[in-house]
């Protein structure tokens, strides 16, 4: 049975995603939906989310990255499987409610692929996912992580828009109605993936390592 923990972990990942898909929707749909712009606001955004709900479900808020801290073991299976469903449900309502308040459905993206914007994506979270796994590595504090990991998305973004990219979140894709698998999917999921992994290979403290080693042997 779920408990009050794992309901308000999910409840968290739901609004959370929301929010920051919501808000990336009102930016870039605006006057002022340049990158630069955006960036900034979805890093502010996530900054705020990481200080309210981090301690609560570890705002995650990005399939990517939920897969990513899955591939090194900081999230076991079924609560990676619960968060991505939540992430993407909350970006789907995001969609919704936006719709309704414009009072028009958005048109779709191109759902072709296009390497340029695969490769954006995939640096553009992978300089995300550098960020996001020094401060679950090192376990900076709260205000620090937040920091860290809002700012590491400002780059992120910043450095994906060059080839039209920049939303680093398969659930800001589907929000955005851009949903595709071959670049706004894959890309994050395999910058996520590699910039976790080589983090926890290269850069993360012995201690942390080792005590992942040995929850796996357990």
């Amino acid at each position: 049975m779920f408990g009050r923990k794992k309901i308000a972990m999910l409840v968290a990942e739901f609004l959370g995603t929301g929010v920051l898909a919501l808000v990336f929707l009102a930016v870039t749909k605006s006057s002022m939906g340049f990158p630069y712009f955006v960036s900034i606001a979805v890093g502010l955004v996530l900054v705020g989310l990481t200080l309210s709900l981090g301690s609560v479900s570890g705002a995650q808020l990005n399939p990517a990255i939920t897969l990513g801290l899955w591939t090194v073991r900081k999230v076991k299976t079924m609560p990676a499987l619960a968060y991505v469903a939540a992430q993407l449900l909350g970006a789907y309502a995001a969609y919704m409610l936006y719709t309704y308040l414009i009072g028009q459905k958005l048109q779709g993206g191109n759902h072709s692929f296009d390497s340029k914007i695969l490769i954006a994506e995939t640096v553009g979270t992978f300089i995300f996912a550098l960020g996001w796994a020094a401060a679950a590595y090192q376990r900076y504090e709260a205000g620090k992580a937040a920091a860290v990991v809002g700012i590491s998305l400002i780059l992120g973004v910043l450095a994906a828009s060059t080839a039209n990219g920049g939303l680093l979140n398969p659930a800001l894709a589907l929000g955005a109605n851009v949903w595709a698998w071959g670049t706004y999917v894959l890309g994050p999921v395999l910058g996520a993936i590699i910039g976790f992994n080589l983090y926890g290979l290269l850069f993360a403290p012995y201690a942390t390592v080792a005590e992942t080693s040995a929850k796996k042997k357990k």
